[in-house]
């Protein structure tokens, strides 16, 4: 649009440089508004295009005005009126060039000026948002430090009655044979009091500075699936919620560290349990992911996790339920990252969620060949 604004006042400096030409001399009143039209793009040059548009059109209507200025060759004081007005075009086109100038410029420093206020804001916002967000994680730290004396203390003082608890699961198996019916629970009870004293172990070892140096017990995948089932039998049978373990190849072929994703896979399928209604289903998968990755899913018909709370839900404390800790999905992406793998929430077609476990090759996690594939 700004460039056919110039044109446009050329155009109305001719047109009014033919007006004085084309009109008769003796018309004195028409030449006296042609003259004060040329004002007019005189000041909006000066105003549009600063010094040197208000200049060009000044020069170029004293050009224009110069043939009616002709006519009064020595008639005196009229002539030297008429060269005035000339004078006046040139004077008028400079000062108001130099006025619209000085506003540009002061425009140009305006915006400059609000650019930086600008950007300084954008800067003092993010910066806001890093402090909240340090401090969010100092609380969070402060949080974990407490927490942490409080299980050192905990845990010496369970580690000695859990000992009881394992002799005597130790003695009830020699009690109950292979074959008896309630073999079963009493194996469960001896595997969970042996984790559970691992735990404790771990949580002594850390709060004392030094490395945990165990041997990892590597077990199939399906196997830790059936356990952690086995664990969960009374809460999935009192709210007939239908768990679907896997069963497949990979799942048998993959070797896990079993108190590890015991732990993992008894977080998250409480968590699916807690969300499912009355004859809900969870599905535990397992395959492969190419490169030698694994991916581990755990899904639920429940009503989903919101897009707002997919990484909330990971942040320590952070609860939706009143009785929770808000510490079970953050020990178990813990637990996962910790193999080199990463955990996360998605939308499970169909409705419910998808709690998936990517394992990346060597970490963690390793395939038994079967006898065909070693063969």
């Amino acid at each position: 649009m700004r460039k056919f604004l110039f044109p446009a006042l050329l155009l109305a400096v001719v047109a009014i440089g033919l007006l004085h030409l084309f009109t008769p001399g003796d018309f004195h009143l028409s030449h006296n508004i042609y003259r004060r039209l040329s004002y007019f793009p005189i000041v909006l040059g000066g105003l549009w295009f600063g010094v040197a548009g208000g200049l060009v059109l000044a020069v170029l209507s004293s050009i224009a005005f110069i043939p009616h200025v002709l006519l009064y060759v020595g008639h005196g004081s009229q002539a030297l009126s008429e060269l005035m007005e000339i004078v006046l075009y040139l004077a008028a086109g400079l000062l108001v060039g130099v006025i619209s100038g000085r506003q540009i410029r002061l425009r140009e420093g305006y915006q400059q000026l609000a650019e930086k206020l600008q950007a300084s804001y954008a800067r003092l916002h993010e910066e806001t948002a890093q402090l909240i967000e340090a401090e969010t994680r100092l609380a969070a730290a402060q949080k974990f430090s407490a927490l942490g004396r409080l299980s050192a203390s905990l845990a010496h003082e369970i580690k000695n009655p859990l000992a009881s608890i394992k002799g005597t699961a130790e003695i009830l198996r020699e009690e109950f044979p292979g074959d008896h019916p309630k073999r079963e629970f009493v194996d469960i009870l001896f595997k969970e009091t042996g984790r559970l004293q691992n735990t404790v172990e771990e949580i002594l070892l850390y709060a004392k500075g030094r490395p945990q140096e165990k041997e990892e017990h590597l077990e199939p995948l399906a196997a830790v699936a059936r356990h952690v089932g086995a664990l969960l039998e009374r809460q999935l049978r009192g709210k007939q919620v239908h768990i679907s373990l896997p069963e497949n190849d990979e799942a048998r072929q993959l070797l896990v560290e079993g108190a590890k994703f015991s732990q993992v896979f008894l977080n998250l399928a409480l968590n699916a349990l807690d969300a499912v209604g009355t004859g809900g289903q969870i599905w535990l998968t397992v395959e492969s992911a190419g490169a030698g990755s694994w991916l581990l899913s755990l899904c639920d018909d429940g009503p989903g996790v919101p897009e707002a709370e997919k990484e909330r839900i990971f942040a320590p404390f952070y609860s939706g339920k009143s009785d929770g800790t808000g510490l079970g999905l953050v020990i178990s992406r813990k637990i996962v990252e910790s193999y080199g793998g990463s955990l996360r929430v998605t939308d499970r077609t169909g409705g419910g969620a998808c709690f998936e476990i990517l394992l990346p090759a060597g970490n963690g996690a390793e395939v038994r060949l079967s006898a065909e594939e070693s063969a």
